[in-house]
Parts: C-alpha cells; structure tokens; sequence
C-alpha cells in the first residue's frame, strides 16, 4: 500500500462506505524501540485518530476497528490490564471530541462475560452521548471475536423457538451484534501480518482486503487515502465473472 498525501488521488464518488481495520503492531512497534509492549498501544491512539479524520475527510460512512479480541485474554495479565484501562481511559479523554465531529461510537462483542463493570459504564456512557451522530459510524469490536458472534446469533434463534428449518443467512443477519451495520467494502491489516484473526467473519465474506506492512502506531491518513486508491483499482465480482 502507497502513501497518498491528497484526497485528489482518490475518486470520491468511488469511496467504499465501510472500511474495517485491524490495528496490528502495537508491541512490535514499542519492542523495536526498546520500550514496553504497553508503550507501543499508547502510540497506537494516535494512529487510530488518524485513521478516524482520513475516514471523515474521504466520506466514508462506517469504520470498525478490532480493539479487543475474546483471544487477547490470553496474553499476560499486566497487558490485559492496561488495555482494560487504556480502553476505559480512551473513551473518556475522547468522546467529546468524536462528539463534536458527528462520530456516533458504538461497540460490538460481548458485553456479558468478562467485561468489567467500570469499562461497560464508559461503554454505555459514549454510545449514549453520540447516539443520533451520523457524519461517521465508528463500530469497536471489543471482548470480540468472529466465531462468538456467529455462535451467540445462532444462540438467539434458537432461544426464540426458530425453527431449523427457518435458520437463515437472513436470520442469522438479523441477530448478529449489529444487524444494521453494512458488511465493509474494504479490511485493512497493519505489520505485514496476512490473516484475519477471527474478525468479522460472517461480514468479510466479499470484502476487499489490504495487509499493509506498516504498524499500527506509524499509520496515518495517508495510509487510509492510498487504501482507498487500491481499492478503487480492484474489481468486485461477487463470485459472478
């Protein structure tokens, strides 16, 4: 992936509506410079706002970003604790600004298991403040993991007596965490890493993907304006010729 330092390189009237981010490289990034792992998710906000003006200034309609993976709780209990509290502390120091820009902030994962209390009030708290913003969506997968909202969509149906028969890929849909949300037109990976670590599963079905090498704390809008030139270079098939 290039960098693009103008929109002009872009076709605006090409601009995919929803753009999904992995934000790989964090610890990496801070290994690299001799610094703690958690220095390196530090950076990482810096980019993702970054990410979030590219995504205003092209017209996209929705970002989603992997924050947090039902699977990060495996990694050593001091990094899941800061993440914890770096997503808690986000919101707050935050949420005003994306406010003041028409970003309505949501979340998707499970919010039943495992979550602290303290994290689903800030949670709770943001998606309340931007609810009627529209300018952007910025979906955040967090406590999240593919495979788990497929199990506790098909979970929901058969919960509400559906028969065998009438399960779906609309019904699945319609019981996924956020049924109203469009499935991206492009996925874009940082750190070179080429797999989707059990992101959005069911809605990557026919999205574009992009692995950059570059990692996430070094990423910035002209990474999301030359994503968006690949894209418009590519053609979408749908399996039809």
């Amino acid at each position: 992936m290039t960098l693009v330092s103008s929109l002009d390189a872009c076709d605006l009237t090409n601009v995919p509506a929803h753009i999904a981010m992995i934000m790989d490289g964090n610890g990496r990034w801070a290994t690299a410079r001799g610094l703690p792992r958690t220095k390196g998710h530090e950076a990482g906000e810096d980019a993702l706002f970054e990410a979030v003006e590219g995504c205003l200034a092209a017209g996209v309609q929705w970002m989603t970003v992997y924050a947090f993976s039902t699977e990060n709780w495996r990694r050593p209990k001091d990094e899941v604790r800061f993440l914890l509290n770096f997503n808690r502390s986000l919101l707050r120091r935050r949420r005003d600004e994306l406010n003041d820009r028409g970003v309505r902030i949501r979340f998707i994962g499970r919010r039943n298991w495992r979550v602290p209390r303290g994290v689903l009030n800030e949670i709770e708290t943001s998606e309340a403040l931007t609810a009627e913003n529209r300018t952007l969506t910025l979906t955040i997968a967090f406590n999240y993991g593919g495979r788990a909202e497929v199990v506790d969509a098909v979970r929901d149906l058969v919960a509400s007596g559906t028969p065998a028969d009438k399960i779906t890929e609309t019904a699945i849909e319609k019981h996924l965490y956020a049924p109203d949300m469009p499935d991206p037109e492009l996925m874009i990976r940082t750190s070179g890493e080429s797999r989707t670590s059990n992101y959005l599963m069911w809605q990557l079905a026919y999205t574009e993907l992009l692995f950059a090498d570059v990692l996430w704390p070094d990423f910035t809008r002209e990474h999301v304006y030359g994503a968006i030139v690949e894209y418009q270079g590519r053609q979408r098939r749908f399996g039809g010729v």
